[in-house]
């Protein structure tokens, strides 16, 4: 006999409020509780240097190749005949000036072989600082 003929069925309900009001209380005594030591820690001491400082701008030597194949110290145009011949110029460019830094400014379509006589006079005249000028490709 069926004496629940009317009745509906109602599916039982989980309800996951108070599960998670418990999990918060759980990791909030967990952070309170919880000690941070540090097992790798060393003290250091930097040292201290007093240093001077460098010169405000270091003695250079602006050497120009253009694509032709022509030469400027300086802005002056100078003939070239030969790598000591050159060097002779850059010395008498240089001056009082003791090892400048020579600055190569050459063309994007200047010869190697140019590049490589400037770089060879400056051996000759003594100077060992060369660096060559660059220009940013705007990126």
């Amino acid at each position: 006999m069926n004496f629940r003929k009317g009745k509906l069925h109602e599916e039982p309900e989980i309800n996951f409020i108070p599960l998670i009001d418990v999990l918060l209380v759980i990791l909030i005594f967990l952070m309170v509780t919880t000690t941070y030591s540090r097992y790798a820690e060393m003290q250091i001491n930097l040292p201290q240097a007093d240093a001077e400082k460098p010169a405000d701008k270091p003695a250079e030597l602006d050497v120009a190749v253009d694509a032709n194949g022509r030469y400027m110290i300086n802005n002056a145009l100078i003939a070239f005949q030969s790598p000591e011949a050159f060097s002779v110029e850059m010395k008498k460019a240089a001056g009082a000036q003791k090892d400048p830094v020579i600055i190569i400014n050459a063309d994007a379509k200047a010869t190697h072989q140019s590049v490589v006589n400037v770089m060879e006079a400056a051996r000759f005249a003594g100077f060992a600082r060369i660096t060559f000028a660059t220009q940013s490709t705007g990126q």
